[in-house]
């Protein structure tokens, strides 16, 4: 019983330093070399913080969300408390490739890609299945700008069946919708 304890113990204070290994990212995210400033980032956000009725437009399809700056922000501080902003990183990833124009840059793009996000047990590994997986690997014979293609859909609709409507309804985009416009006239109390 006593040795059983102990086990279970251990792996309790492994899970538990497993999670704040795996929660330290928000803590450094901001102390990282080359990084903006905490307070400058808060203002630059402030700065284009949409107004209700724009972040009410991202309720109508995921493409109007990530086409908006803070939009985009929002979406990826609400993927990264479920732990699953690797598919938005992966779709942004294959956004840029597309834009790519130089051979030997597209390909040296694309090996990045297929080995930070499609390889198995990769570092920021989206969840494809095998069919998929392995139909990108098989483009990387050849590549071209559709490499990612049929990857980009399926983490993209992943994302729009999954995760965009959780962020819909998550406390973050409610508040953004139903922030209170700042009043024009002050109130002052009498003594």
């Amino acid at each position: 019983m006593l040795h059983t304890m102990v086990d279970f113990s251990e792996k309790y204070l492994e899970r538990a330093k497993d999670m704040k290994n795996r929660l330290a990212f928000l803590r450094r995210r901001n102390e990282s070399p080359g990084s903006t400033p905490a307070s400058k980032l808060d203002k630059t956000m402030k700065s284009v913080k949409p107004t209700p009725e724009e972040a009410m437009k991202w309720g109508e399809s995921l493409d109007k969300l990530l086409v908006h700056k803070y939009g985009l922000a929002a979406f990826r501080a609400f993927l990264r408390t479920e732990f699953s902003e690797e598919n938005l990183d992966f779709w942004l990833a294959c956004e840029d490739y597309k834009k790519i124009k130089s051979q030997s840059k597209m390909t040296s793009k694309a090996k990045k890609i297929f080995a930070e996000f499609i390889a198995i047990q990769s570092c920021k590994e989206v969840n494809l299945d095998s069919y998929t997986r392995e139909h990108t690997k098989e483009n990387l014979q050849n590549i071209n700008r559709s490499c990612f293609e049929l990857a980009q859909r399926r983490i993209y609709g992943l994302m729009e069946k999954d995760s965009y409507p959780r962020f819909l309804r998550s406390e973050l985009y409610m508040d953004l919708v139903n922030q209170k416009k700042p009043s024009t006239t002050s109130t002052s109390s009498s003594s």
